[in-house]
């Protein structure tokens, strides 16, 4: 039977074109100009098309662009040479190596296959088209060559090259529609023009690079992992991959920013209310477990800043998605007042090893072992909390409390508002001084250094928050400890801890949601 994946149309060196002939036998072999074991075999293929191309096809298939007529002149080749620059038929007809030799009936059916240079194999090819052909065998000095010689990589197999083909190949994962840029323009800003940037360059997505970005994960690209607000798009892996490719992520990253697509995308975060206010509320992503160490995330020095790819890229590709599947452009939905930083990107990781507290997705449910994303919506921050003098636990605690008095606003208490305390180690390792300091005693320690008498607690018509019964002597900050989130991060120098003021909390505004990582 024919093998009907095995044919081609092509170019010769003339421009005439060329496709695998039905009923006649053809010799097609694959090569390269710099390859050397492809110019040894080259005078071999010459003197078999000599010898037997009255009944059989004898065909180079070339990858060298211009230097394919090269390697025809250096051979003084009569044979047919064609152009395979572009490596589709090499990736169509999925072989490995150059030369690269493939025989085959009148009926379309392969019936011998090798690569290289190994001296019996064509020895044993030329015999055997003779006896099919009934022509005398070509004559070749077979002692002269070498009895054995590897091939060399063919060159569809350069990454950027195959991960291009795949993309284009029939069954390929991508279905993004293409857009095509004039060559007179500037990637870069026709992709300003268009709207898909948070005002830094982007990445330009082309079918490799989403090619390379869909390996970092198992699942499909077309499973649908979350519907994005405000505009309710679809958010595929494939367009998460390439929001995931225009925000600079490696392919390692990708499945973290999925998790944190997914998280965002929930209606306990309310990306919708996040996104819309005029608070300027925006995501802050942290990340827990093996999964740090494993894409170099940043957790020690500069955690909340700048200089990690990884801290970077994730939670700026997960402001992309927001923006470019759901739709939430600046002017458009998003009414920030002020805008905030953190809209550009805002992703850290933990520094569990640091710590003797539950790191912050154990707290919340996971084990250690499982690698996790947490997602606040948060207004303001990193703000930083300065305490250099102080040598006792409690002291640090003060204050760590009183650096949260200016959440909302100093004057605003008994908040049901989210708040996200990031603690240095120095400060950590005041804190534990004299034994366990647990964060529950911390929190605790935050509500009573910033606990007011309840008659003296202050509110006006445009900062409203829920006020204390008329039992109560006293009124703190938070509404509750459930409000307040410790997490450890940042250089083992320094008495620098940080905190991120939220946006409204609940049902009204939006809730911490954690999701495991899919590894696979």
């Amino acid at each position: 039977m024919r093998d009907t994946g095995l044919s081609f149309s092509l170019n010769d060196l003339t421009g005439t074109p060329h496709s695998l002939p039905v009923g006649q036998a053809s010799l097609i072999c694959f090569v390269k100009e710099d390859c050397g074991t492809c110019n040894t075999a080259a005078p071999v293929l010459e003197a078999f098309h000599k010898a037997y191309g009255d009944k059989v096809n004898v065909t180079l298939i070339a990858q060298s662009g211009a230097a394919n007529a090269t390697f025809a002149e250096r051979h003084s080749l009569s044979m047919p040479v064609l152009d395979d620059t572009a490596c589709k038929t090499a990736f169509e007809w999925d072989i490995e190596s150059v030369p690269s030799v493939f025989w085959i009936d009148d009926e379309g059916t392969v019936q011998r296959q090798f690569e290289g240079f190994i001296r019996t194999d064509w020895e044993t090819l030329s015999a055997e088209i003779s006896g099919k052909t009934a022509l005398p065998a070509a004559q070749i000095d077979w002692e002269s060559l070498p009895a054995w010689r590897p091939g060399c990589g063919s060159k569809h197999l350069d990454p950027a090259v195959f991960d291009k083909l795949r993309a284009e190949a029939e069954g390929s994962p991508i279905r993004a529609r293409k857009i095509e840029v004039a060559s007179s323009d500037d990637v870069a800003e026709f992709m300003f023009d268009q709207g898909f940037s948070d005002g830094l360059p982007l990445v330009p997505p082309t079918p490799e690079r989403v090619m390379r970005m869909l390996s970092g994960t198992h699942r499909d690209a077309q499973e649908v992992v979350a519907t994005v607000a405000p505009n309710m798009g679809e958010a595929t892996i494939e367009k998460i991959a390439i929001n995931a490719v225009m925000a600079g992520c490696k392919p390692e990253y990708l499945p973290v920013v999925i998790t944190a697509v997914e998280a965002i995308c929930t209606d306990a975060f309310n990306i919708h209310g996040v996104t819309a206010t005029t608070m300027g509320a925006a995501p802050v992503i942290v990340v827990n477990g093996p999964i740090r160490d494993k894409i170099g995330m940043n957790m020690k020095l500069g955690a909340l800043g700048a200089g990690n790819r990884a801290n970077a890229t994730i939670g700026r590709a997960v402001r992309l998605v927001v923006r470019n599947v759901g739709g939430a452009s600046t002017g458009g939905v998003e009414r920030s007042t002020l805008g905030n930083p953190m809209k550009f990107t805002m992703c850290f990781a933990e520094y569990e090893e640091r710590t003797p507290w539950p790191a912050l997705h154990v707290e919340r449910g996971f084990q250690p072992e499982d690698s996790v994303v947490t997602v606040f919506a948060m207004t303001g921050g990193p703000m930083h909390i300065v305490d250099q003098t102080s040598r006792e636990p409690d002291q640090i605690a003060e204050s760590l409390g009183l650096g949260l008095e200016g959440v909302f606003s100093p004057k605003m208490k008994n908040l049901p508002v989210d708040a996200l305390l990031v603690v240095c180690p120095e400060h950590l390792d005041t804190l534990m001084r004299e034994g366990p300091y647990s964060k529950e005693r911390l929190r605790q320690r935050i509500q009573e250094v910033t606990a007011t008498p309840a008659a003296s607690s202050r509110s006006d018509d445009t900062l409203k928050a829920p006020q204390p019964s008329a039992a109560s002597t006293t009124v703190s900050k938070f509404a509750s400890t459930d409000f307040i989130h410790v997490v450890v991060a940042g250089s083992n120098a320094g008495k620098f801890s940080s905190a991120f003021h939220g946006w409204a909390s609940g049902a009204v505004g939006s809730t911490p949601v954690s999701k495991k990582i899919d590894l696979g």
